[in-house]
């Protein structure tokens, strides 16, 4: 399960959409809920990209379809490894969606993004998501990422020689984090412990050059390991 930030750190949020009466509702969701603050809003993806360079907040909540630049394009720009090795704070980037399992989401992911939301998605579960996100997991469950990566990629590539480089015991757990499965669940899998199944997870991302347990399932469907 994912551990909820504590209330007492802030976390500062951009909020990206055309629409400015949907900003307007969002930020005043946000900024009622405790440690969340909205930092700054953009109408389009080229706005975003020169908020979020200037602010450096460390979620940003990116509606996918936009005209001009849309929130994929954006997205993808902001996880550039230039602006990515630039950035001295860590950004999480949700993409806001009218439709479940949208195709724009699924690419947006592969881009970087650590998750989806639906536009009529619950102050709450809303709040919940930003804090997920900035402890550095998803906010889909296992069973809807693995839809919106099924077919995703067409032509799948072979896997780059750093999984190669990963130990037996690693590519079990690489294995499990793939299917979508608790750090709890892989380590009955595997015959660990918990704590030692999260430390081969660091070993993985440290290796593949892979920041959170979304980019393991993209880096999966992509290579066609799972």
């Amino acid at each position: 399960m994912p551990q909820p930030v504590p209330e007492e750190t802030e976390i500062e949020v951009v909020l990206v959409d055309d629409q400015d009466l949907f900003r307007e509702g969002v930020r005043t969701i946000v900024d009622a809920q405790p440690g969340l603050r909205v930092v700054g809003t953009a109408g389009d993806g080229h706005e975003a990209l020169e908020v979020v360079d200037r602010l450096a907040p460390h979620v940003v909540l990116m509606d996918v379809r936009m005209p001009g630049m849309d929130g994929v394009e954006a997205t993808r720009r902001l996880f550039s490894p230039e602006r990515v090795a630039a950035r001295a704070t860590p950004l999480q980037v949700v993409v806001l969606t009218t439709f479940d399992l949208d195709d724009r989401a699924a690419t947006a992911i592969r881009h970087g993004a650590a998750g989806f939301l639906l536009k009529d998605v619950t102050p709450a579960r809303l709040a919940h998501a930003i804090r997920t996100v900035h402890a550095g997991n998803a906010v889909l469950g296992p069973q809807e990422l693995t839809a919106l990566m099924t077919g995703t990629f067409r032509e799948r590539t072979p896997a780059p020689a750093a999984y190669d480089d990963l130990t037996e015991r690693e590519q079990a757990v690489f294995d499990g984090v793939a299917r979508g499965l608790s750090n709890a669940e892989i380590a009955a899998e595997v015959f660990a412990g918990e704590s030692t199944v999260k430390t081969h997870v660091g070993a993985i991302l440290r290796k593949l050059g892979l920041r959170d347990r979304v980019q393991v399932v993209v880096f999966a469907h992509r290579h066609g390991l799972v």
